[in-house]
C-alpha cells in the first residue's frame, strides 16, 4: 500500500514555534501522540486570535472540532523545539478544515501531518452558523 507523502514547508502559510516539555516524552522516549493534537489545538487558535477572529471571553461564533486526524513519519522528542505549519484547506459555509504540519526546527520534511476541522457555533444555541464575511476573508490569506 503506497501512501501519499507529506506535505512540505512550502505547503503551509503560518508558523508557530513550540518548545517541547519532558512531560511530552512518553514511556519510549519520544513525544507522545496526544501531545501532537494540543499543537495542533494551540496553533489554529493562535492564529485566530492574531487574526483577530477569537475574543476567548465574548467570541461569536465559536469552534467546535468535529474531527482531527494525524500521520506519524518520524520520532520527536525532549528537549527538540517544534514548527507547526497551518494552512486553511477547506472553507464550508459553517466550517473550516485546516491542515497542520510537525516539523522538528529547522527541518524540511514534515515529522507529521495533522487536519482539524471546527465547525463554527452560536455561542449560546451551539447552531451551526455561516461564517461571516470578514472571517472568510481572513481565512482564505492562509488557504493552500
Amino acid at each position: 500500500m503506497s501512501r501519499e507523502p507529506l506535505k512540505g514547508r512550502a505547503h503551509y502559510r503560518a508558523w508557530r514555534e513550540i518548545g517541547t516539555r519532558w512531560s511530552d516524552n512518553d514511556l519510549y522516549g519520544h513525544i507522545n501522540n496526544t501531545v501532537y493534537y494540543q499543537w495542533f489545538d494551540t496553533a489554529v487558535n493562535s492564529w485566530l486570535i492574531e487574526a483577530g477572529l477569537l475574543d476567548l471571553a465574548s467570541a461569536a461564533p465559536i469552534g467546535l472540532v468535529v474531527e482531527t486526524g494525524c500521520r506519524y513519519a518520524s520520532p520527536l522528542s525532549f528537549p527538540e523545539p517544534v514548527e507547526i505549519g497551518l494552512a486553511v484547506e477547506r472553507i464550508g459555509t459553517s466550517s473550516v478544515r485546516y491542515c497542520l504540519g510537525v516539523f522538528a526546527k529547522g527541518s524540511e520534511e514534515a515529522a507529521a501531518q495533522g487536519h482539524f476541522v471546527h465547525v463554527y457555533v452560536g455561542r449560546a444555541d451551539r447552531r451551526p452558523v455561516e461564517l461571516p464575511p470578514e472571517w472568510r476573508r481572513r481565512l482564505e490569506a492562509i488557504k493552500a
